[in-house]
């Protein structure tokens, strides 16, 4: 192995193209300069010359300057038909020996499926009518030194795709679609919020109180500070710092670290948006929630409904509504009991679940029901309202009943897509609701909220009567491009180490987790591969 080379065990394709990299530079051609500029993109060339014929090109002898990466040769002699592609899509090119120099026609034959060209060429078209350039120089960009996927079968391992998110994103034109539909789905949002007058900003990640959620955050040391510190859980307190401070419409579009579990809808690391809106009640955020959800839906897809999974769903206003209460009595067996009788609703809680832990309040049992006979049943966009009050520690109370607060969840076939509720802005109550939760940590819950003397002090100054909702980005950007794992909407998800050994027993719950949220996961992981380039059009 010569100097320089990679030292680890290499494929006999990676050698050839070892050998091809040391005979470009041997004839003092540089397989990775910095010094070509295209002058179009693929989709710019077939937007100008699409609509031509074959004689109106030929009489044109119009020039065009493209790069981008190899995605299939096919080599006929002394000509070759060569797929490129770029960001903008692909292209057909044509090489022809006794058209090119020397040198072109080497770096030609030194080239392979997944290096990135230079080309300069004229449009023509080919016998079936495809718009190909017929290539006059050939540039070397950036020789490749491990290959991409098998041509006809692709980068099937889903582990893979998400560890090595740039081979997906070269091969898979699924893949690449999802991220770009992302990008627009968080461009509409931040459109929406700022034609109705929201600010955006940006507030910490690294925080000595976690607060705003109820999860388990990660811990860090500050070592200049001498102090342990926290990843964000949620931005809620600091966003509500900032209405007391009169930014009365105010949203952050956040990443938020949850030390949890790994499955179809859970990543540590995810995307959230929160927005905050003075003098406003959960019922109008209820209503503004249908404008944005029905309004990126129909952007996406044309019209205010898609079908996710197979399952066909309609986004088309009004949507339903309905109470927690409501829905475990309407889904449950055991009628208006479970509102009127504690012990009745525990011991229906321990027949769902044998594991109940004894202690719990009346609040975390009705929510508890609700989550196993209610929640999954939700299939098309429904607001679940007025949730107990022992579970909503930052919602305002609802002033009819204070046993539940004015907060609504809305579920999407199954899932929480957004969580939203009028803000509790009395200091005194929230400080109680803050030492009701500090005793549940001292009792064993290290998800419950801390207490946070800055937060009260900033209630104390006074903050306008609100209402606050969080939307799950990554969830959001599942349901409208039908992906089945939040993994698929992630450029980057968390993975374990490469190599490393699981935790004991650790794969084991988590690909039962994710199997019992969608028992579709393991049927798609292995059906997932890359769309195959198309056969070159001669």
């Amino acid at each position: 192995m010569s100097k320089g080379q990679p030292k680890v065990k290499l494929s006999q394709e990676q050698r050839n193209r070892l050998d091809k990299l040391a005979r470009l530079r041997d004839a003092g051609i540089n397989p990775f300069p910095n010094d070509f500029k295209p002058a179009m993109t693929c989709a710019a060339v077939t937007a100008e010359y699409n609509d031509k014929n074959a004689e109106e090109l030929l009489e044109l002898k119009a020039e065009c300057s493209i790069a981008g990466r190899i995605m299939a040769l096919r080599k006929f002699g002394k000509a070759a038909f060569v797929h490129i592609q770029d960001q903008s899509g692909k292209l057909q090119i044509y090489f022809k020996r006794e058209e090119l120099p020397e040198d072109m026609w080497f770096i030609f034959k030194a080239s392979d499926v997944g290096d990135i060209v230079g080309i300069t060429g004229t449009p023509f078209r080919t016998k079936t009518d495809e718009l190909t350039l017929d290539v006059k120089t050939i540039k070397m960009l950036t020789k490749g030194l491990s290959p991409l996927p098998e041509k006809w079968h692709g980068l099937k391992d889903i582990e893979a795709r998400y560890r090595q998110r740039y081979v997906d994103l070269i091969v898979n034109p699924d893949s690449r679609d999802v991220f770009k539909k992302r990008t627009e789905i968080i461009r509409h949002i931040r459109e929406f919020l700022h034609d109705r007058g929201y600010t955006e900003v940006e507030t910490p990640m690294m925080q000595i109180i976690p607060g705003g959620a109820a999860a388990k955050p990660f811990k860090t040391h500050h070592n200049a500070l001498s102090t342990d510190m926290y990843l964000r859980i949620a931005p809620e307190l600091y966003l509500k710092r900032l209405v007391v401070g009169g930014i009365e419409r105010v949203f952050e579009i956040n990443r938020n670290f949850r030390n949890e579990g790994v499955s179809t809808r859970h990543n540590p690391e995810f995307t959230m948006l929160e927005f905050y809106q003075a003098y406003a009640t959960f019922e109008d955020l209820m209503d503004m929630t249908e404008e944005l959800i029905g309004g990126l839906v129909e952007e996406i897809h044309g019209k205010r409904s898609l079908t996710y999974q197979g399952q066909a769903l309609n986004f088309a206003s009004p949507w339903d509504r309905i109470t927690v209460k409501e829905a475990v009595v309407k889904y449950g067996d055991r009628g208006q009991e479970i509102i009127t009788d504690e012990k009745a609703a525990y011991d229906y809680l321990r027949e769902l679940n044998p594991k109940t832990p004894e202690g719990l309040g009346h609040g975390k049992v009705l929510i508890e029901i609700f989550e196993h006979v209610a929640e999954p049943r939700f299939v098309q966009p429904t607001f679940v309202t007025h949730y107990p009050t022992e579970v909503s520690p930052l919602s305002r109370m609802n002033e009819e009943d204070p046993s539940v607060t004015d907060r609504f969840e809305l579920i999407v076939n199954g899932n929480e897509i957004a969580n939203a509720f009028s803000e509790l802005n009395d200091p005194i109550d929230q400080r109680a609701r803050f030492e009701a939760q500090v005793a549940e940590r001292e009792g064993g819950d290290d998800e419950a909220q801390r207490m946070d003397e800055d937060f009260l002090r900033a209630l104390e100054y006074g903050m306008p009567p609100t209402a606050g909702e969080g939307i799950g980005i990554d969830r959001l950007v599942m349901l409208l491009t039908d992906s089945p794992s939040i993994r698929d909407v992630i450029l980057f998800p968390l993975m374990r180490e490469e190599g490393a050994a699981q935790t004991k027993g650790q794969s084991k719950k988590t690909s039962e987790k994710a199997k019992s949220e969608n028992p579709k996961t393991e049927e798609t992981a292995t059906q997932i591969k890359a769309v195959a380039p198309e056969k070159e059009n001669t």
